[in-house]
């Protein structure tokens, strides 16, 4: 059963406050619990961290099969075969390796069934592309692993998953003056299935509400303000409404944020990365989780980056990993019961 299974969580950036917040979600588990898990790491390197902060962590070596029973006595470590080196503060081209075996690793427990879902720090693209990562970004590499594993080509859709709202956006690390361009009827029709599949498979939300967002001011007013809410996000929604998801839309984004607006549905599809990550990351930041919809496994994440400028200080909030961790878990647990 998915329930008595470990989470994976992957180490990430190891320059990064990745370290510093697993050390702190596994030492905080008794005043603020979070469902079993083991990290794909280095233990010396973990050991050494927790030094350089100041905590007493202990750390145990384990395959991902003895991580429950180890759980309550020490942080679960499974040894990455990629060596793992460096100070916190900055990235290090030689740790790209262990990033991406960490990474892989953790899909491959998922699909052998040892591991229940994954849950990724944050990682450092810059020094992957450096190292020959050819993937734009993490939720790509996922893509591809999903899609080896179900042999069916998919597209991953980022979720930002807070106590007070979902927002997804469409399109994601692009510039702005190429999201025009970008969209298309077709895509957002795709990426609101998804949404709309995601949210009663793994959400437990027998029947999503989505409420779909302009591109333009005022949702282009009438055409006057630009005009792809009548040449795509109209017809997009009209699209999704006539295969039975319950779909509104194009809204004012302006307007589509506050309490009693928030009320209406469940999901917010926005067209590009800030109009979606800027409500929910304001709306609550230490709680927020990054959820990747569309892959053949579950996977959160939590919603900052690296913080190089933290990192090692003692200063980085566990409090999104500890939220990332429980959501994962319950989101696996959903999947089980539909």
């Amino acid at each position: 059963m998915a329930g008595e299974l470990p989470l994976a969580l992957t180490i990430g950036e190891p320059g990064g406050v990745g370290p510093d917040i697993t050390l702190a979600a596994w030492l905080d588990r008794q005043r603020h619990p979070v469902p079993s898990f083991y990290c794909y790491a280095d233990p010396d390197f973990l050991a050494d961290r927790a030094r350089h902060l100041g905590l007493d962590c202990p750390i145990e070596a384990v395959s991902p099969d003895q991580a429950v029973d180890c759980f309550d006595r020490a942080l679960p470590v499974v040894r990455l075969e990629a060596a793992i080196t460096g100070a916190p503060g900055r990235a290090e081209e030689a740790n790209a390796a262990a990033v991406i075996e960490a990474i892989a690793r953790a899909v491959g427990d998922i699909r052998s069934g040892v591991a229940a879902a994954m849950v990724t720090n944050p990682i450092n693209k810059e020094a992957l592309y450096k190292a020959g990562f050819r993937h734009p970004g993490h939720t790509e590499f996922l893509g591809t692993l999903s899609a080896a594993w179900t042999g069916t080509p998919g597209r991953p859709t980022m979720m930002l998953a807070g106590p007070d709202l979902r927002a997804v956006p469409v399109t994601i690390h692009i510039p702005l003056g190429d999201v025009a361009a970008a969209l298309s009827e077709d895509l957002i029709v795709e990426t609101c299935r998804i949404v709309a599949g995601d949210l009663r498979k793994r959400f437990a939300i027998e029947a999503p509400r989505l409420a779909i967002a302009g591109l333009n001011p005022h949702a282009g007013e009438g055409g006057t303000l630009g005009g792809e809410e009548r040449a795509m996000i109209a017809p997009a929604v009209a699209a999704l409404r006539a295969e039975g998801i319950i779909a509104t839309g194009p809204h004012s984004a302006d307007a589509m944020f506050h309490p009693a607006a928030r009320a209406g549905y469940d999901a917010a599809i926005c067209m590009y990365h800030d109009q979606a990550l800027i409500p929910a990351k304001t709306l609550s930041f230490a709680e927020t989780v990054n959820v990747t919809l569309g892959l053949a496994f579950v996977r959160t994440s939590p919603d900052h980056g690296t913080a190089f400028d933290i990192a090692g200080t003692g200063k980085a909030d566990p409090s999104s990993l500890k939220t990332a961790l429980r959501l994962a878990a319950e989101l696996r647990r959903n999947e089980d019961a539909a």
